[in-house]
Order: C-alpha cells, then structure tokens, then sequence
C-alpha cells in the first residue's frame, strides 16, 4: 500500500508540506510566476502596450525575441544572441513565445510543474546571460552577479518540487495519471 493508503507510490504535496498554510503560500506563489510568465506571452502576442506596443505584436509581424537579442543584449555573450537571431531567426521567436506560453499556464494549472520549470530555468539561464550584470557597473544593474532571474528560476523549481500544483491547481489529478514522473 502506498502513503497515505493509495495503492500506489505516487506522492502528494500533503506527504512533504504538511502545514496547510504553507502549502496555501506555495500555490500562491505558483500562481504569481505563472502570470508573471503568461503576461509577457499576451502582451507580446497583441502589442498591449506595456512592453510591447500594438504595431510590434507578435501577431502584427513583431519579433520578440529577435528583437531583444539583437538590440538590447549587453555583455560578453552579445554576439551569440546576435547570431542566434539572425541565424534562426523566427524560430527564436516561436521557441520564446512558446516557452512563455507553456510555462505560464504549466504554473497557472498546476500540471507538468517539473518540465516547466526545468524549461522556465533554461529560460531564465538564457535571459541571464544575454545581460550579464558582471562588469556593468553604472549601467542600472544594482547587482553585478545575481538579478531576478535567479529568483524566478528558484521559485519555479520551489513550485514544482513541493508539487504546489496540488493546492488551487489540477496538479493532484495530474499526479495521479503520471506519478512521480518529470511529466509532474
């Protein structure tokens, strides 16, 4: 017999936080990345007008990501973005629109926590290292190792380790078609 009488093996968020306001907190904050994650995805895609203005939507021809990589990146990993853009093109843009997308409603459902924080992490890597603070002194970093996308990645793996998608999410009934597998 599994934990808590299921006949399986399969755990729950109940078997590792077992404060009832602590695993509130944690879907709370599930949720507060995954629409963190979800706005970008819709601001781009219509041009909303807070990071994105209409005429440089996604769906008016705009290029997110190409854009950001051969226009605002800064470091010393400036040229790979460069060519990245400009070598795969469009495809950067499907893959960034893609991720947002998939990450944000990964963490709004509260199913396949795992795999969208392992790509939400990829994600946040790659976003890092486009700006590499190190060495930018007086060019608005206020940190020159660290910045926030450390902390998004931390709390994507929080939520997705302490399966917060059990709490205000499907991530229960996910568990139990996929068990402990990084489909969770």
């Amino acid at each position: 017999m599994g934990r808590g009488g299921r006949g399986d093996d399969t755990v729950y968020q109940t078997d590792i936080v077992h404060s009832s306001f602590v695993r509130k907190l944690l879907a709370g904050m599930r949720i507060l990345i995954g629409w963190t994650f979800m706005w970008p995805f819709l601001d781009k895609l219509f041009g909303l007008g807070y990071g994105t203005e209409s005429a440089r939507a996604w769906i008016e021809g705009g290029a997110p990501a190409q854009g950001y990589m051969i226009n605002a990146t800064s470091g010393p990993f400036k040229e790979v973005f460069v060519w990245m853009a400009e070598t795969f093109g469009g495809l950067t843009d499907f893959v960034f629109m893609f991720g947002l997308f998939g990450i944000g409603l990964a963490m709004l459902a509260g199913a396949g926590l795992k795999l969208a924080a392992w790509g939400g992490t990829l994600l946040m890597a790659f976003m890092y290292f486009a700006a590499l603070p190190i060495g930018a002194a007086n060019m608005g970093f206020t940190n020159p190792i660290t910045d926030s996308h450390w902390i998004e990645a931390a709390v994507l793996l929080v939520a997705a380790y302490t399966l917060s998608g059990d709490t205000w999410g499907l991530g229960r009934w996910w568990g139990e078609k996929v068990g402990n597998s990084w489909l969770r």
